[in-house]
């Protein structure tokens, strides 16, 4: 995989710039689990997700988790690089969900060829924008939907990125992907299961019946 395949302004981009993101560029692979950048961390730069796929979370005080999106190949993460933007502090956790293999700008190169690249700096504009859109969008969710339909969106999107009707996954796991308690999710996955939407078992959600589930999130 190339830069061009992250940067589809790439062929606007002058020579010199493309060198120096190409000299700069450094690689990393990324375990299963792994916190690769933290909120109380130093700005590290931008990650280039080459494969595998990330999680952006944010961390209330007593502990809580939310996913505010997430990361897949090709994906671009400017959060972990926050400080190239003036004025603007992102306390965000960003974790590997899967193995992944990262492509690292360095933040103060970046910023140096924002600097003087326009057509890079529009770029990272658009990027961001996205994210702010997705941000949003979740606080939408929280504020307005109700969390079963929020729960019946979640497991629709789980079953879609990983091609099953079987997901191997957990309560607390969920929870901290809602940004809810576990007891909350157990109670909802037990009602969806009386109404014949999911099966339960240990460390595995089966989706019985995944037109009920959507009918239910789009209501």
């Amino acid at each position: 995989m190339e830069l061009r395949d992250f940067f589809p302004m790439w062929d606007k981009l002058d020579n010199a710039h493309q060198q120096a993101l190409a000299g700069g560029m450094q690689q990393r692979s990324v375990e299963k689990g792994e916190i690769i950048h933290s909120g109380d961390m130093d700005c590290t730069g931008l990650y280039l997700v080459a494969s595998g796929q990330l999680r952006a979370y944010i961390l209330s005080e007593d502990g809580r988790e939310i996913s505010i999106y997430r990361l897949f190949q090709r994906d671009i993460c400017l959060f972990s690089a926050s400080c190239i933007m003036r004025s603007i502090q992102f306390q965000i956790t960003i974790q590997a969900e899967k193995d992944s293999l990262l492509y690292i700008i360095p933040a103060e190169l970046y910023k140096k060829l924002m600097e003087q690249s326009a057509p890079l700096a529009n770029y990272t504009n658009e990027i961001m924008a996205s994210r702010f859109s997705e941000v949003m969008w979740l606080i939408e969710q929280i504020l307005w939907k109700s969390f079963d339909k929020r729960l019946a969106a979640y497991l629709l999107e789980e079953s879609a990125l990983e091609g099953s009707l079987e997901l191997t996954t957990t309560h607390e796991l969920i929870a901290r992907h809602l940004g809810s308690a576990r007891e909350v999710v157990t109670r909802m996955l037990r009602y969806f299961q009386g109404e014949g939407m999911v099966k339960l078992s240990r460390g595995l959600i089966r989706l019985s019946d995944p037109a009920a589930l959507e009918r239910l999130r789009d209501s």
